[in-house]
């Protein structure tokens, strides 16, 4: 009927009015939801500038007090008492803890809202035993409590993991039991577990086998209701104003996300006025470390969005039969995750090679083709990390790459010469950059430029077979003064040193061509034939060309002479007080001599060498930053290192410094200034064609992800964050003025 089609009609018509409400609300959710995430991520951009900032500020002040405090406490002059140098190093040691805390703030901010990049590697159990009882056994003996680390019999050689974060976890663990147990004892036990963790956790419930890091401890012990709370951050079981322990309760949260990046997590069992016990949970894999998937580990309330961890998985695949090596084409490795190497193979006096090298498919191509030649590998593709195993294996050979992902190859060149455990070591540079002469000179043993052939390979690793099986090394020493040769000879020679010692020039032809000399020591006085002539037949002679030279003379030398030297020549020593330790020296490097081997008075004579010059002594430095005390505490770092040090306090007047001192060999750079900010004055500076190939340096205290490819492509040289590593500056401006 009509009445009931009307009926029908309106229903429909309530259903239409109720769909369209319906979509409405949908759309005004969807744009709620639009804005929600506008505001989202414009909160996290707002956080990574206030992090930066603050960073900024923070880092700034601090720069100069760690450096003048560290000054202060070496008191260079000897003018400060006992108590005054306990002063400076109670400052230095402030600085620090509160420069630990900076950084343990955005350690915490870049885990729960950044990307964090883990650098997997093989650790040895045995290494790690080691870094702990090194790390904390004087803490025990002040606080006379007996210390244990236990590994069970059960245990593998090693694990696959981030060797930092790890030790970073396990440092956390153990200073809180340390702070919180003031008689008995503290213990770290690993071993293999079957029960401990969370039942459903799917990371632990699905690997080969669980470690459990287990951290005791017979201490105050924490309550029951307070053990979720300790691992929020900024919280301690005792947050009173009266508490009695110190720290910003940073250490649990860091070690908590840390342990969820790693795959595994953290448990913790306690008792009040007994003790606790924190157990770091991970999973073992023997096919190696696997790219967990974070989004399937529990989450705990309020958490911010996972970390992303990066990865590079799928290595190109070689053959034996190919005649070019070619790098890969592919994104920057940030760590190897497939380079299984053999370091928990090697044995007391095994022939080895550190590989230190950031593409990863020629990584592992070198690493096969070691074990070819019946070496055991070790690949590395960070420069950090190659320090630390260089000193710990002390390898018979390195192969190093210049290109690597955090600190430059020549920097880790410079470190390895500088370091009397591992000069010795000899180095053999691969790179794609043409830089043969300056790899030379820093006392690399040869050059290969990328890409590298399979016969180039056979003859680098000849090299080293020979270098390890070929007993004295051979030095020539070209000097017509016999009273200044048998000086020489009785400064250099030794047990593992065969010197032949000529007169003439031609004397020294000869000797080159009926022997192989690993150095030779040129004076260039001589009675027959100058020495630049000697060296210009030498340098026409290619089975000559790459024998380190070291020039030996009291001639007064012009910048044009100088310059042709060092075509030929790796060093030039001006004969002078101090000339035999620096001759001593520079042939030690270029002879590959063992620090540990010499006899005790050569080895007092390099470390006063050492000690007192830096390689800087001369040269001249443009420091440009606006913060007065950073340039105040930087000039006078480098003044004791003897350089002639200019500054400005913004990038225009360093440009304008720049233009009238053309002879400025290296910049320092800050990043935040007035007027024209550090970014652009390099941009200005690299547009000048005269300075196009000045070192710069940028020191910034800006810390976030990012910068330093920022800083590279706006034209820095290389790049150091504040507060400055002394050491570390120091090494860079040695590598970029060499």
């Amino acid at each position: 009927t009509n009445q009931e089609l009307a009926e029908k009609a309106r229903l429909l018509s309530d259903q239409n009015s109720e769909v369209e409400r319906k979509n409405r609300e949908v759309e005004q959710a969807k744009l709620a939801l639009e804005e929600k995430a506008t505001q989202l991520a414009l909160s996290s951009k707002y956080k990574s500038e206030f992090l930066a900032n603050t960073s900024h500020e923070l880092r700034t002040p601090l720069n100069s007090l760690l450096i003048l405090a560290q000054q202060l406490s070496d008191n260079p002059e000897g003018n400060l008492s006992g108590k005054q140098v306990e002063f400076a190093k109670t400052i230095h040691g402030s600085g620090s803890d509160l420069l630990t805390l900076i950084n343990d703030i955005l350690d915490l901010s870049k885990i729960e809202s950044g990307t964090v990049t883990l650098d997997v590697s093989e650790y040895r159990f045995s290494n790690l035993r080691n870094y702990v009882d090194r790390t904390f056994r004087h803490m025990a003996e002040a606080k006379h409590l007996a210390f244990t680390v236990e590994l069970a019999d059960a245990l593998p050689t090693a694990l696959m993991t981030d060797t930092t974060r790890l030790q970073q976890v396990l440092k956390n663990l153990l200073s809180n039991a340390f702070k919180f147990t003031s008689h008995g004892q503290v213990s770290l036990q690993i071993s293999l577990v079957t029960s401990g963790w969370t039942p459903d956790h799917p990371n632990l419930v699905h690997a080969d086998a669980v470690l459990a890091f287990s951290v005791r401890d017979t201490g105050v012990g924490i309550a029951a209701d307070k053990l979720q709370l300790i691992f929020e951050a900024f919280q301690q079981a005792d947050g009173s104003t009266a508490r009695k322990y110190g720290g910003t309760g940073l250490g649990l949260s860091i070690s908590r996300e840390l342990a969820r990046l790693l795959g595994g997590e953290i448990r913790v069992e306690s008792v009040v006025s007994a003790g606790s016990t924190f157990t770091l949970f991970l999973p073992y894999n023997r096919a190696g470390f696997i790219n967990y998937d974070q989004a399937r580990l529990p989450q705990p309330a309020r958490m911010a969005p996972p970390a992303q961890v990066i990865y590079t998985t799928s290595p190109a695949q070689f053959t034996n039969d190919v005649s070019v090596i070619e790098e890969a084409d592919q994104a920057t490795v940030v760590q190897y995750s497939s380079v299984l190497d053999d370091r928990s193979l090697i044995a007391p006096g095994d022939p080895s090679v550190l590989v230190i090298e950031d593409d990863e498919a020629f990584a592992l191509v070198v690493v096969e083709f070691a074990r070819e030649k019946n070496f055991k590998a070790i690949a590395t593709n960070k420069g950090d990390s190659a320090l630390s195993l260089a000193r710990d294996y002390l390898p018979s050979a390195i192969i190093l790459d210049i290109d690597l992902p955090d600190i430059d190859g020549f920097t880790v060149l410079d470190r390895l010469k500088r370091d009397p455990s591992t000069r010795h070591i000899p180095v053999h540079v691969m790179s794609s950059l043409r830089e043969r002469e300056r790899a030379l000179r820093q006392g690399a043993i040869s050059y290969i430029s990328k890409p590298v052939a399979r016969a180039q390979l056979e003859e680098e690793f000849t090299r080293i077979q020979k270098f390890l099986l070929g007993g004295k090394r051979s030095l020539l020493v070209v000097e017509d003064e016999k009273m200044q040769r048998d000086s020489i000879i009785s400064l250099i020679g030794d047990a593992d040193i065969h010197i032949v010692a000529v007169d003439t020039g031609q004397g020294a032809l000869d000797a080159l061509k009926g022997s192989h000399f690993d150095c030779m020591v040129l004076d260039l006085t001589l009675p027959d034939i100058s020495g630049f002539d000697l060296l210009d037949t030498i340098g026409r002679d290619a089975a000559l060309r790459d024998m380190p030279i070291v020039i030996y003379t009291a001639k007064e030398l012009s910048r044009k002479e100088v310059t042709k030297l060092k075509r030929y020549a790796k060093t030039i020593v001006i004969k002078d007080a101090r000339s035999p330790e620096r001759l001593l020296d520079e042939t030690a490097l270029f002879l590959h001599r063992s620090h540990a081997s010499l006899p005790e008075l050569q080895r007092k004579m390099l470390e006063e060498i050492h000690a007192a010059d830096g390689g800087l002594a001369g040269r001249k430095v443009l420091i440009v930053d606006d913060d007065l005390r950073n340039i105040f505490a930087l000039s006078s770092l480098l003044e004791r290192q003897q350089m002639h040090v200019l500054f400005a306090e913004n990038g225009r007047d360093g440009i304008d410094v720049l233009e009238k001192d053309p002879s400025i060999e290296i910049v320092l750079m800050d990043i935040m200034m007035p007027e024209m900010d550090g970014y652009d004055t390099m941009r200005a500076i690299r547009r000048i064609p005269k300075f196009k190939s000045l070192p710069i340096i940028t020191l910034t205290a800006k810390a976030m992800k990012g910068d330093r490819d920022k800083c590279i492509a706006a034209g820095a040289s290389d790049y150091i964050t504040k507060p400055v590593d002394v050491a570390q500056l120091l090494s860079l401006m040695r590598v970029w003025l060499h």
